[in-house]
């Protein structure tokens, strides 16, 4: 397994996303539950993919700046038939080394009340519930997370 560092425009972290996208809309049941300004390769500071050792890209994850020292976790995704295997941990894991390393203090991430798999996943990496922020403030079913790295 790799976790490598690659272009948001790379062709498999494109079908990586359409992919988490697709399974946001079909747990939310509408195509774009995004409630705020959808990322994109002008604002997410570096994304990762997670291939298999023939190359299969099998998850992924990015972060956007959110200044003052801290990032936002975004487009986390493991394929459904690989999770549980840590795939998402080291995502995660060198999400933080490189944030640590631009000399981030904290990261934010947000998911959602259909997500209970995400939240255990989110709280057992040592994230915990803080207020809504951002575009997700008063949002009922967001469910916001931060890290002091």
């Amino acid at each position: 397994m790799k976790i490598e560092q690659v272009s948001w425009t790379d062709p498999a972290a494109t079908a990586l996303r359409a992919r988490q996208r697709a399974e946001i809309a079909d747990v939310y049941g509408t195509p774009d539950s995004e409630p705020g300004v959808a990322p994109s390769a002008a604002d997410i500071a570096v994304f990762f993919v997670a291939c298999e050792d023939d190359g299969t890209a099998v998850g992924c994850g990015g972060l956007r700046d959110l200044g003052g020292g801290a990032g936002e976790v975004k487009r986390m995704y493991v394929d459904p038939a690989r999770r549980g295997s840590g795939i998402a941990a080291r995502i995660l894991r060198a999400l933080e080394e490189w944030a640590r390393g631009q000399g981030w203090t904290s990261l934010r991430l947000e998911t959602g009340d259909r997500q209970p798999a995400a939240v255990r996943f989110y709280t057992r990496s040592g994230y915990g519930r803080i207020p809504n922020f951002g575009a997700y403030a008063g949002l009922e079913t967001s469910l916001c997370f931060e890290r002091l790295l």
